[in-house]
């Protein structure tokens, strides 16, 4: 176009530290030079619908994509940490019985500049409302990560990049529902975030009858998959283990998963489980649950109990979608 190359720098800090959502917004441009971009390009921007706050301070946010869908974030606040929690893709293909997203079709995945989006518009909302920049992310809104593994990875470069949001990796939590060739690739491209797995049992029997994943990806594969991750990067893997009444919350289960356990250093949130509509599993009673992570503690497995946060708007764990219009 004629421009001197440091115009292109600008536009980039504008579109990335910015996140600017319009050429008219690029101030430090010239008229001519703002009117030519907007006649030429148009800035693909994820828009803040709506959001719902909670009444323990979660927010859940309805995010609009630039062809009218709509997908979810939350930022959850706790007195040591701000969290988003982000989505990967419009709806979700893998179709877990526990989970709202997974009663939807999955529509397409989003792009990385969507996934980064939803962290800088959440980040402005933690420090609005909060007066606290975020702290952490975690890839555990609508979608499978590693289904949109391109698109994912460059989200992380940008957010973690000092162009971008500047977050430390090691603040960045990618959740999987266990995907193990991709669990692989994680390793070899020797990432530096943190990996967590979407385990909820360990005994192929039962993750199957929640999992349709596990069906391709039992846990053989996936503990293979791990102990190779684990050999790559020397990250430790953490377990996420939703507990459900009269399913998975007995101390027979916790038998299986500390044994599941031994093969890569890990640690294990037991989270607790929230009703979706119409849902066939009920949450665990409490003296179960605080049996389980005894028993998984005088084991020397680090764990942790996730209360539910957000359920009051929805915002909670396996939540997301529900009472939503793309459930319709």
């Amino acid at each position: 176009m004629g421009e001197k190359a440091f115009r292109a720098k600008q536009v980039y800090e504008w579109l990335w530290r910015k996140n600017a959502s319009s050429f008219a917004d690029m101030s430090n441009l010239s008229k001519s030079l703002r009117e030519t971009l907007d006649q030429h390009f148009y800035i693909d921007h994820v828009v803040l619908g709506d959001k719902q706050i909670s009444s323990d301070k979660t927010i859940k946010c309805a995010f609009q994509t630039m062809d009218k869908a709509t997908i979810e974030g939350v930022l959850i606040p706790t007195s040591k940490r701000m969290t988003a929690c982000i989505s990967s893709q419009i709806g979700c293909s893998l179709a877990c019985k526990f989970c709202a997203t997974g009663r939807l079709k999955r529509v397409r995945n989003l792009e990385a500049q969507e996934i980064y989006d939803q962290v800088f518009m959440i980040n402005e909302l933690s420090q609005q409302h909060y007066q606290i920049p975020l702290s952490n992310i975690v890839y555990m809104g609508m979608g499978e990560p590693l289904l949109n593994y391109k698109n994912m990875l460059d989200s992380i470069k940008m957010l973690t990049s000092e162009e971008g949001m500047g977050m430390s990796p090691k603040r960045i939590t990618v959740s999987t529902a266990g995907i193990a060739k991709m669990i692989m690739k994680l390793g070899d491209d020797d990432v530096k975030f943190n990996l967590a797995l979407s385990l909820h049992a360990a005994n192929d029997q039962k993750r199957s009858q929640i999992m349709e994943i596990n069906d391709s990806n039992n846990l053989k594969a996936l503990a293979e998959a791990l102990i190779y991750f684990h050999e790559k990067t020397g990250t430790r893997v953490t377990y996420e283990y939703i507990i459900f009444k009269n399913f998975n919350d007995t101390v027979e289960d916790a038998a299986e998963l500390a044994k599941f356990c031994k093969h890569v250093p890990c640690k294990v949130n037991i989270i607790e489980y929230n009703p979706i509509d119409d849902g066939e599993f009920r949450q665990a009673d409490t003296a179960k649950v605080d049996a389980f992570a005894s028993y998984l503690e005088d084991r020397n497995i680090i764990v942790n109990i996730r209360r539910s946060r957000g359920k009051d708007i929805d915002a909670a764990c396996g939540q997301l979608a529900n009472k939503n219009e793309l459930a319709q």
